[in-house]
């Protein structure tokens, strides 16, 4: 590019921008103008307030006229006449109970009764019935039995009423009795019966 070409085209630049500068310059006097321009005063008027409404009128008094009662007025009331009927159908006269016949008397036992008694000597628990266990550990007591003597004097029924306090003791009281026991059987009216007695048993240790 020759000189001359450069300087035109930097001389072309220089304008421009002098014209853009004038150009913005000038605008914003012309906004500053206008905002400083007085502003215009306006009274406003105000709407005046609405008229009070006049109060209600007061309410008017009703008299009340004074309660006068009713007269009394009194009605007589006939009284209602009585009938008297009288009737003749014949009741019947009410059943008869025949008080309950009385209960027939209790039969009366004929003849002695007689109770079971021992028969030989075997009705005896001595020391020498005492079991081996019992005895090392020096067992010792009282055992109350209760046992049925039957109709043929043996004893078939034994129940321990009061322990000794050691089952081996209970046990073998009642197996010895049920076993050894003989007895006259009870007899009433002429006939054996069975009859139940009750027995201490004494375990005691004397050696």
């Amino acid at each position: 590019m020759s000189k001359n070409r450069q300087i035109a085209l930097v001389g072309v630049a220089v304008l421009h921008v002098i014209l853009g500068y004038a150009i913005i310059t000038g605008f914003a006097i012309s906004m500053v103008k206008k905002i400083i321009e007085p502003l215009e005063a306006v009274n406003v008027k105000e709407e005046a307030p609405p008229p009070d409404e006049p109060p209600p009128p007061p309410p008017k008094e009703i008299e009340i006229p004074p309660y006068v009662p009713p007269p009394e007025v009194s009605v007589q009331q006939d009284a209602a006449p009585t009938i008297s009927v009288q009737s003749n159908i014949a009741r019947p006269d009410p059943p008869v109970v025949a008080p309950p016949a009385p209960p027939p008397p209790a039969p009366v036992a004929v003849g002695p009764t007689t109770p079971a008694t021992p028969r030989g000597r075997g009705n005896v628990i001595s020391e020498d019935d005492y079991p081996s266990a019992s005895r090392a550990a020096e067992e010792e007591g009282v055992v109350r039995v209760s046992y049925v003597v039957e109709a043929d004097g043996r004893v078939q029924t034994c129940d321990v009423t009061q322990s000794s306090g050691f089952k081996r003791l209970d046990d073998v009281t009642c197996s010895i009795i049920k076993r050894r026991f003989r007895f006259n059987p009870a007899v009433r009216e002429g006939t054996p019966v069975a009859e139940r007695k009750t027995q201490p048993v004494r375990w005691q240790l004397t050696n």
